[in-house]
């Protein structure tokens, strides 16, 4: 009888190398010692994986994160102190966090790897007057585009300046990349480099501030009527184009998503419903349904996309993403999974923690809820990551 455990290495790594997706590979190196000690402990190269929902720690004082993994139905809980409850996390993108601290401190974080990654500080946005942590309460003064000028504590700044992330690429190994963020109070967008040391916003973006992806080697960013703002940050000076749509109406949130060759705008409707309780009113908002359009370039217009096929998206504070669910167990083509990324109210406990998180069927117009759902999800809602070991 063969002796597996004996497997050349160079054999071993060759199989190593076709395996697409990361639990496997971690399965791989788990069979024995020589299995282990013949390939390198994260693989160099790895396609898109399957996102895991972040979800909030069970206490405040806990260290350790639950990561639902849709493919083997299980938690996993890793050590991120990095990602405590007084830090911030707004969006995921290419499998790294952007953590916000009190403290004018912006930092990318990958869960996996724990690696970090530092950007210029909240105090060198170009609306930012003045910080200075002796005004307690009132440590920023920032001015509007309007020329007024207000302040904004530390625990403000952190909670809703920055509403999404989107990065180009992964930071991993050094790599080049651009950082874009939206910003909440003004509807901007703005950018730093790798080797920036402060951030420039995009004129001419200003209200393009729905949702952002990065695509062959432009940002793209929509507003609330269905228009894009395509910007270009590779030279010296940004330059921002508009293509006008003819508009959208009646949806509550927009989403951009690359899907194969297409551009998808994905349009949210929400219903606003009403718990009243002996001293207080609650507004509790519930997703009602989606609509999928694909953008043809030549009118320019939005078509409506009645079937996604095999293909599966993931919306919420992360980069909007499509995957065939071919290639992933517990993935369930034509459908979209979301999660809660405009409500924080939503989850708070005076009314149960309600929560907004399921899976959209686009054939039947049904929703379902995920399969972690009987997990209690508490503030901060739940968030897209896909695991980026590379």
């Amino acid at each position: 009888m063969a002796d597996w455990s004996q497997l050349h290495p160079e054999l071993l790594d060759f199989i190593a190398k076709k395996l697409q997706i990361y639990t496997d590979y971690v399965r791989f190196r788990a069979v024995c010692h020589n299995w282990r000690a013949s390939v390198p402990k994260m693989p160099h190269r790895l396609p898109t994986q399957l996102p895991w929902l972040m979800l909030p720690q069970s206490q405040p004082h806990h260290t350790h994160r639950p990561f639902f993994n849709l493919s083997l139905n299980k938690f996993h809980f890793l050590h991120l102190p990095e990602a405590s409850h007084r830090r911030r996390r707004r969006g995921s993108s290419h499998g790294w966090l952007l953590i916000v601290d009190e403290a004018p401190e912006i930092f990318l974080l990958n869960p996996l790897t724990r690696s970090k990654v530092h950007l210029p500080p909240l105090c060198t946005f170009p609306n930012v007057v003045r910080f200075n942590f002796a005004d307690v309460g009132r440590e920023y003064v920032l001015r509007t585009a309007s020329g007024d000028v207000f302040t904004q504590s530390l625990k403000e700044m952190r909670d809703s300046f920055i509403k999404k992330t989107i990065l180009s690429s992964s930071p991993s190994n050094g790599s080049d990349f651009v950082a874009l963020v939206i910003l909440n109070q003004t509807g901007d967008l703005a950018f730093c480099r790798k080797s920036d040391d402060s951030w420039t916003c995009l004129e001419g973006a200003q209200s393009y501030s729905e949702d952002v992806i990065y695509r062959r080697g432009l940002f793209y960013a929509v507003n609330k009527f269905g228009s894009i703002a395509v910007c270009d940050v590779s030279g010296s000076s940004p330059r921002v184009s508009i293509i006008e749509m003819p508009e959208q109406f009646g949806g509550d949130l927009q989403y951009l998503a690359e899907s194969g060759e297409e551009l998808l705008l994905v349009t949210r409707y929400l219903d606003l419903t009403y718990d009243f309780e002996l001293d207080q009113t609650n507004m509790i908002y519930r997703t009602t349904r989606f609509q999928v359009c694909r953008l043809d370039w030549k009118s320019p217009n939005w078509e409506v996309v009645r079937s996604l096929d095999d293909r599966a998206l993931f919306l919420g504070g992360n980069l909007s993403l499509s995957l065939s669910s071919v290639d992933f167990p517990g993935c369930k083509g034509n459908c979209i999974y979301y999660t809660d990324d405009y409500s924080e109210d939503n989850y708070d406990d005076s009314h149960g923690g309600e929560q907004d998180l399921g899976i959209f069927n686009l054939e039947d117009g049904s929703i379902e809820p995920l399969p972690c759902s009987n997990f209690r999800v508490r503030w901060p809602p739940p968030l897209w990551i896909t695991p980026n070991p590379c």
